[in-house]
């Protein structure tokens, strides 16, 4: 037998069928690279004497290989392997490893994951008011289903208190989360090989849910002020889009802003080129620069944004609220989408952040977040650079609950070497490589968030983290 044919060899088991372990070894040996991407698998004939099992098997096996992506046939020539989607294979990873570690022993470590506002900072007792007098005024009302758009009562304070009734409560579609409403938007407006632009990095999220749909992705570079232009203008000039897909606040990962001027170019290109901007409105609330800040939404006069907003970030973690305002071309499309996806978000909620706004209660939860938060963010800001210095390249956001990181060039470790790592020293972090369509190219980043973690812990994580980057 060849060389290059032991590795192919199978010490089977009475547990599954053979042409479950031929396939699970072949899978095995993709992944670890002792197959290479488009290298010939032994012919049929050759791997069943190989084996020892009937051909009928190792076809069984191949077609299993296919369906799940690792291979691919060539008339005539054979079977080929076929390395998966690596943000899928390094996504898997990083969650396995983070599900591994359970609800107690993660206590244990500092958590540099989290993207929630921590909830030691909200009111329990006041919310608990809350809800008691929802319960007390609407009755069994309050769990009722009945509204397709979202409790009117809360619709309207949104348009009242957030948009100065400049946006219509009809036009506002009360969501699950930003998660449900990128998924509605892409059902509802993206159809297959349709062509789509998101940040690069952004949020694996949206990857994900494009992949689903099997867009083609083009991604444009972001920089300290939002996308690079000349990269967006010219796939513009060359491809028709459907829509670009943009976080304007503190984007995640990196933490970046977009200036008025590039809103504003960005709005014009999407009157030209007939597309829409898919804005992610996230964590807006957390501004600790005094700048001032204005949406996609807001500098919209041609009617271009479906606007995202979610509450679950900043309000009582585990509370599923947002809403989405769509522009007239696609809204009817958005809102039966949305009914179709879930029918409708919890009555009871949306009830009780309705009075929880008009009880004047969300200025103050918002205020204490923001003074909260402030103070964390140059704590983090001091740590950064009294331990990390000319270890990292970043760049400081103003606002939201995250750092972005390149690993300096001379150093030669990569996100996903330093996250086993820092886990191994009770420090997690979220490599890079989960931001971008091909992960390979997040090798260098990492992201830290403060958002759930206090100031003794972010002394200590950093300073880890630090020592692991100086190891050679």
């Amino acid at each position: 037998m060849g060389e290059n044919m032991v590795k192919y060899e199978i010490k089977f088991t009475r547990e599954i069928p053979k042409y479950m372990e031929i396939s699970k070894h072949i899978k095995n040996l993709i992944d670890e690279n002792s197959v290479d991407d488009g290298e010939k698998l032994p012919s049929i004939r050759k791997l069943s004497k190989i084996l020892m099992v009937n051909e009928v098997t190792v076809v069984s096996a191949y077609k299993k290989l296919e369906a799940e992506g690792y291979a691919y046939q060539k008339m005539g020539s054979g079977t080929y392997a076929k390395r998966r989607d690596t943000n899928i294979r390094f996504k898997k990873e990083y969650s396995n490893t983070l599900k591994k570690i359970s609800g107690q022993d993660f206590k244990k470590y500092v958590d540099f994951t989290g993207e929630i506002t921590s909830s030691e900072f909200f009111p329990v007792t006041v919310f608990k008011d809350v809800l008691n007098e929802v319960l007390d005024r609407d009755g069994t009302e309050a769990f009722a289903y009945k509204e397709s758009l979202g409790y009117e009562g809360l619709r309207n304070s949104i348009s009242s208190f957030f948009w100065d009734n400049k946006v219509s409560s009809e036009d506002i579609l009360i969501l699950s989360g930003a998660q449900q409403g990128i998924d509605i938007v892409s059902k509802s407006i993206i159809n297959v090989h349709d062509n789509v632009v998101v940040e690069k990095p952004t949020y694996g999220g949206a990857l994900s849910v494009f992949k689903w749909r099997r867009a083609n992705i083009f991604e444009v570079d972001m920089l300290e002020d939002g996308v690079n232009l000349l990269q967006l203008e010219e796939i513009l000039k060359k491809n028709r889009i459907k829509c670009f897909y943009a976080m304007s606040y503190f984007q995640n990962p990196t933490g970046a802003t977009y200036s008025l001027e590039k809103k504003l170019r960005i709005l014009e290109l999407a009157e030209l080129h007939d597309f829409f901007i898919v804005e992610d409105d996230y964590l807006s609330e957390l501004i600790y620069d005094n700048k001032l800040y204005k949406s996609f939404k807001s500098l919209d006069i041609n009617d271009r944004v479906i606007y995202i907003k979610s509450f679950s970030k900043i309000f009582l973690p585990g509370i599923r609220l947002g809403y989405m305002i769509p522009p007239e071309e696609c809204k009817e499309l958005i809102q039966n989408s949305k009914i179709n996806t879930d029918i409708s978000t919890s009555s009871l909620m949306q009830r009780a952040l309705d009075l929880y706004i008009n009880k004047d209660l969300w200025k103050e939860h918002i205020s204490r977040l923001n003074m909260a938060y402030k103070d964390k963010y140059n704590f983090m800001i001091n740590c950064i650079e009294k331990y990390l210095g000319d270890k990292v390249s970043y760049y400081t956001p103003g606002g939201g609950i995250h750092f972005y990181f390149k690993i300096a060039d001379n150093l030669k470790s990569t996100s996903m070497e330093l996250f086993y790592r820092c886990k191994n020293m009770k420090v997690l972090l979220t490599p890079g490589v989960l931001f971008y369509k091909n992960a390979i190219e997040g090798n260098d980043y990492f992201r830290l968030s403060f958002s759930e973690i206090k100031k003794p812990e972010i002394e200590q994580g950093i300073k880890i983290i630090s020592e692991l980057l100086s190891e050679k």
